[in-house]
């Protein structure tokens, strides 16, 4: 078990490393030049003239840009490895309090939205399987396909004109406690729900194939005792894969929930450091989306043995596995 959780960290730490090269080199290619951006935001805006090219190269001595880019990759990387992720060329802010200040209120949409999109996923996959209405299990199958191909942008839309507009329901702007969360978790909830029916039903049904849930009928027990009791189970595991893969996507996915709701969070601010070419939030948004995405596979690996006996088997040391043949 040390083993495989040590060689799973590895791959993560890999997957982050990889974010943060390609984010460095699509970064460093860009034509702009940060010390420039500084500049018209900063000392235009204080001496009412362009930064003349003595204060540019100062700027970019300062922040290392006259180094070569190996050294500049480098540094980058260590510093951020050590926690410095350096500040903002907007606002001078230290990146790491800026996402620190953005992160709640995405956090809450996207924590709700996936709890959501999890419960409707597993209840839409579960009667769809169990069901033998013909023409209701061919509706509900058929449900998942039309919420994944919805785009996001047009569900929330939806969202804000009736329960917004129409019945005055809910608000449809704003960071206003809870019930400003509901909506915009909704619209993101949509199409991960119909992803986890598609992958829960197709599980639920291959394991309902299986042998052992014959053997549990001929014992006497129901159809639907024998789903949640065995079938569920075992059906979990690969809607546990995907959740891990989605939650990571809910981040990125609330880039556009946000600017449709008008809320200040982790999308609305990636949003403006990207229009603003603001490298070192870029920066952090990135290498910060790859450690979710990594940490929340890592968290259902490890879940993995918990609920596959098998796994666990696969796990255990060869030399303990003969001793118990032996």
């Amino acid at each position: 078990m040390i083993r495989y959780l040590v060689s799973r960290v590895g791959q993560a730490a890999v997957v982050v490393w990889a974010a943060f090269t390609l984010a460095f080199v699509i970064l460093y290619l860009m034509p702009s030049d940060p010390a420039e951006i500084i500049a018209s935001g900063g000392l235009q805006g204080e001496t009412g003239s362009e930064a003349s090219r003595q204060q540019l190269e100062e700027l970019r001595a300062e922040m290392g840009l006259d180094q070569p880019v190996l050294v500049q990759y480098v540094t980058r990387m260590l510093a951020m490895a050590t926690g410095n992720w350096g500040v903002s060329y907007q606002t001078g802010q230290p990146v790491t309090a800026m996402l620190a200040e953005a992160l709640p209120p995405t956090i809450a949409i996207a924590v709700l939205g996936l709890a959501i999109a999890v419960v409707v996923g597993m209840v839409l996959g579960f009667v769809a399987t169990y069901t033998r209405f013909g023409p209701l299990r061919q509706l509900l199958f058929s449900l998942p396909s039309v919420g994944a191909s919805i785009p996001t942008f047009w569900s929330a839309l939806l969202l804000i004109q009736v329960f917004s507009f129409s019945l005055r329901i809910f608000p449809a702007f704003g960071n206003d406690g809870f019930v400003s969360t509901i909506l915009p978790a909704v619209a993101l909830a949509i199409p991960v729900s119909a992803m986890i029916a598609q992958v829960f039903g197709k599980s639920l049904r291959t394991v309902m194939a299986e042998a052992y849930l014959d053997t549990a009928r001929a014992k006497g027990a129901t159809r639907l005792r024998a789903m949640l009791r065995h079938a569920v189970r075992n059906a979990l595991l690969p809607v546990l894969t995907i959740v891990g893969m989605i939650f990571g996507a809910l981040l990125s996915g609330a880039v556009v929930i946000e600017t449709v709701f008008g809320r200040q969070g982790f999308g609305r601010t990636t949003v403006d450091a990207v229009n603003a070419q603001d490298i070192p939030v870029v920066m952090g948004v990135v290498v910060f989306s790859a450690i979710v995405f990594v940490v929340a596979t890592l968290i259902v690996d490890l879940l993995y043995p918990l609920l596959d006996p098998r796994i666990r088997q696969n796990l255990r040391p060869v030399r303990t596995q003969l001793a118990k043949a032996a």
